[in-house]
């Protein structure tokens, strides 16, 4: 899958929803404000919780995306592989699907790849 692609064009879609319903993502927005700050909890613990709710509901995009906030916070491999484990574990065969293939790649904003199975 080639998840720049994927991720551009799911913005693309937000976008075009947030044009005929602005008042679902700016309460969307408002609602993540406060949420994604550091807390008890870091921003990177949060995202984590985030890409493992995102894998057991399967929402590609939203794997992507926190996949790219993780990257951005500094996650490293064995922190994901650690994450994708435990949704694993919980979820049973159907996540262990899923895991599998998010943890092949994707690209960040900044064109980097995170070639997860072959580092």
């Amino acid at each position: 899958m080639d998840w720049k692609l994927f991720l551009n064009n799911a913005r693309k879609g937000f976008s075009e929803f947030n044009n005929v319903s602005p008042e679902t993502f700016e309460g969307f927005s408002k609602m993540g404000k406060p949420v994604k700050r550091n807390g008890e909890l870091t921003e990177k613990t949060k995202e984590f919780i985030a890409l493992g709710i995102a894998i057991s509901t399967r929402c590609e995009s939203c794997i992507g995306l926190h996949m790219e906030h993780l990257i951005r916070l500094g996650a490293t491999r064995k922190e994901i592989v650690e994450v994708l484990s435990v949704c694993s574990y919980m979820g049973g065969g159907p996540s262990i699907t899923v895991s599998y293939t998010h943890l092949r790649a994707h690209e960040t904003g900044r064109n980097l790849v995170c070639r997860l199975l072959l580092e």
